[in-house]
């Protein structure tokens, strides 16, 4: 495949996108094009075993489950309560309720593994509440586009299964190293959501009025039923009791009953919830059938071999080397989703990265953090796909939105980089 075969595809796709047409329709056209044009694969026959694959997986039916969860929560008094009882403990600090997105994506990431699901999910919750509370848009939604990523990196996280068996690494010991840089990465992400705070005092509306501890612990209250049900989750999860589809079909079931005790689950209420959890999870759905075959279109004509085959034969010093992958997946990740990228050039760049001396572990959470940024550049960002479903809003104001929190996964990247036990501590004490 030449350069001028990749920059026709790539300025195809971007053209299609650009019209306005269907995202998941655009990605599927692009990919029929790149079939019939430079392969000799028949179109119907893998466009068909593709999008099976892709669409009917039974991990996959953990995501319409966390989306429909979201749906019961939006559409209770959980939500205005998960916010009434954060209130009081966030009121001192700048920023205020911003940092629900991030505090909320953060737990929910350790619930779902999924980026799409946790930003899906969050953003039902939080975005009409902190409308309404009067925070401005840009904030919220960058915010909530770049906290949505923590799916990838907080475990359990399916990218990294698809990693540690493509590599032949232990789950466990990858799942491990992916804590800290996850606990960071929220730090960082509330620190800058503090600074764009104190830079701009005026957009941030008045918090409550301040109250004793015995107020905060009573007002805290209110969170109970919410992390009750996140316990619920989570502990089927991590007792093993559950997988990750059955603890969300639990979380369903938890949600419907908490629901139905505070009295606001009627029919209406619950044929809404299931509609709209249905409508953003076909959307969802027909992006990630395009995204499945316009990968099987670019692994056919062999794109992301060849250029990582190049990067491998360029004999870059360690730092060089990470810097050129950074960007190769970056640039991958506009077209690509980010498993695809893992299977697509794992085994290629490993020889590579294994004579560079780099440790396959850390370099498991290298990749799992540039496919995060992956998750928000366009015209392929799966969170700004998801977060364009809930809003409406067009995909280059959400890109602009996200661009902060893009820097801050640049500077985590640096960050394990310069301070490699971040990454490689927990799983040293294994």
């Amino acid at each position: 495949m030449d350069i001028l075969t990749a920059a026709l595809l790539i300025g195809l796709l971007l053209a299609v996108l650009a019209s306005g047409f269907w995202i998941g329709l655009a990605l599927l056209g692009v990919a029929v094009f790149a079939m019939e044009m430079f392969t000799s694969r028949p179109v119907g026959d893998s466009m068909v075993f593709t999008i099976w694959g892709s669409t009917s997986s039974w991990t996959l039916t953990a995501l319409p489950l966390f989306l429909w969860m979201g749906e019961i929560l939006f559409r209770s008094r959980l939500t205005a309560d998960l916010f009434r009882g954060l209130a009081p403990w966030l009121n001192r600090v700048p920023g205020r309720l911003l940092h629900t997105n991030v505090i909320g994506c953060g737990i929910f990431a350790a619930v779902s593994g999924s980026s799409a699901a946790t930003c899906a999910t969050i953003g039902k919750i939080t975005l009409p509440e902190l409308k309404r509370r009067g925070y401005p848009d840009a904030i919220s939604l960058g915010s909530l586009a770049g906290a949505g990523t923590f799916g990838l990196l907080i475990p359990p996280s399916i990218i990294m299964i698809v990693y540690a068996v493509a590599t032949d690494v232990s789950i466990a010991k990858l799942f491990v190293a992916g804590v800290l840089p996850g606990v960071g990465l929220m730090a960082l992400f509330s620190g800058y959501l503090v600074f764009w705070a104190l830079r701009h005092p005026g957009q941030v509306p008045q918090g409550d009025a301040d109250l004793r501890l015995a107020d905060k612990l009573r007002a805290g209250r209110h969170l109970l039923p919410v992390l009750s049900l996140i316990v619920l989750v989570i502990g089927a999860i991590y007792t093993g009791l559950a997988t990750a589809t059955e603890s969300a079909a639990l979380g369903v079931a938890g949600s419907l009953l908490l629901s139905r005790l505070e009295g606001t689950l009627t029919w209406r209420s619950f044929r809404d919830g299931l509609t709209s959890a249905c409508r953003v999870y076909c959307m969802i759905g027909l992006i990630l059938a395009g995204a499945s075959f316009l990968t099987l279109a670019m692994g056919f004509i062999g794109l992301p071999r060849e250029v990582a085959a190049f990067i491998g034969g360029l004999q870059l010093p360690p730092f060089w080397l990470l810097m050129l992958l950074m960007a190769f997946f970056i640039v991958l990740g506009c077209f690509l989703d980010g498993i695809s990228m893992v299977v697509l050039t794992m085994a290629v760049l490993l020889p590579t990265v294994q004579a560079a001396g780099i440790d396959l572990i850390w370099f498991g959470i290298f990749v799992v953090l540039v496919v995060e940024m992956a998750q928000i550049t366009p015209p392929v960002g799966f969170n700004l796909f998801v977060l364009q479903g809930l809003t409406g809003r067009e995909l280059p104001y959400l890109a602009r939105t996200a661009l902060p929190f893009f820097g801050l996964l640049v500077l985590a990247v640096l960050s394990i980089y310069l301070f490699p036990q971040i990454v490689l501590f927990l799983p040293s004490l294994m």
